[in-house]
């Protein structure tokens, strides 16, 4: 349908998002909103899962299905029902030729026995068969966090994504900063005096999430296409979809899926 809403219209919630601490929480909902033509946005299965959010919106007039990690609830990391919750959604966009948004910001899978008793191993992989299945347009962006298995499994490269961006502020890396210096740097941490402790914590850090958890690191290996700044995003985004408007995925006659159930 035809739009008012100008495709490059700014998003000021971005620009303060990549200024807060990385684990504050808040709602994706926002974001899409923000997203959205005219900031229309039909969500299902709300009460199911809520540390993912699924749903329809509309960019540019066409009709988009999001996939978005909601930091807000279990800080948005993936477990056994979220990873079924947007699995089914993703096969449902498939079906009906919607293109597929990610926004991905999560710390990785939910841990603890109940999980893993549960099988999150095999519901987890119904969400990478998902993507990998999908022949739709794909685009995935990171809002902030984008950390080990987890980024894996919400629509990167290595998922068949089509084009994914990055916020300036993004982190991809296998694990948080500080979690990575206390495993790589112990005995460094535990020598120094424990009044210092914490200041050099900080510091590695600091140094870390430069070095390796930056996205410019991750986009000069391909995995992200580009850094973008947050005024741009809304049009980055439509002008993707609308390039992608087209794409023609080769056919699978020949090819037998094996879905983990």
């Amino acid at each position: 349908i035809a739009s008012s809403d100008p495709t490059d219209r700014k998003i000021p919630l971005l620009e303060r998002l990549c200024e807060i601490d990385p684990k504050k929480p808040y709602r994706i909902h926002h974001v899409i909103w923000w997203l959205a033509d005219d900031h229309k946005f039909l969500e299902v299965h709300q009460d199911f899962a809520k540390n993912v959010v699924v749903g329809f919106i509309r960019m540019g007039g066409e009709v988009v299905g999001v996939v978005a990690n909601n930091p807000a609830h279990m800080a948005g990391a993936l477990d056994i029902d979220s990873s079924d919750k947007a699995a089914r959604f993703i096969r449902f966009l498939n079906n009906f030729n919607i293109p597929i948004l990610s926004l991905v910001d999560v710390p990785g899978y939910w841990p603890g026995t109940a999980q893993e008793h549960g099988g999150i191993i095999r519901h987890g992989a119904k969400l990478l068969y998902a993507y990998c299945e999908a022949t739709v347009a794909k685009v995935s962006l990171i809002l902030r966090k984008a950390y080990g298995g987890a980024y894996i499994a919400m629509n990167s490269k290595y998922m068949g994504s089509d084009l994914n961006f990055a916020l300036p502020s993004a982190e991809i890396a296998v694990m948080g900063p500080m979690g990575a210096v206390e495993i790589l740097y112990s005995k460094q941490i535990k020598e120094s005096p424990p009044e210092e402790q914490a200041a050099l914590k900080a510091k590695l850090a600091q140094e870390y999430s430069e070095k390796f958890a930056s996205p410019y690191q991750t986009a000069s290996t391909g995995s992200i296409d580009e850094v973008i700044e947050p005024s741009e995003v809304r049009q980055k985004l439509i002008e993707a979809f609308r390039f992608l408007k087209d794409k023609k995925s080769q056919p699978h006659n020949n090819k037998k899926g094996n879905i983990p159930l």
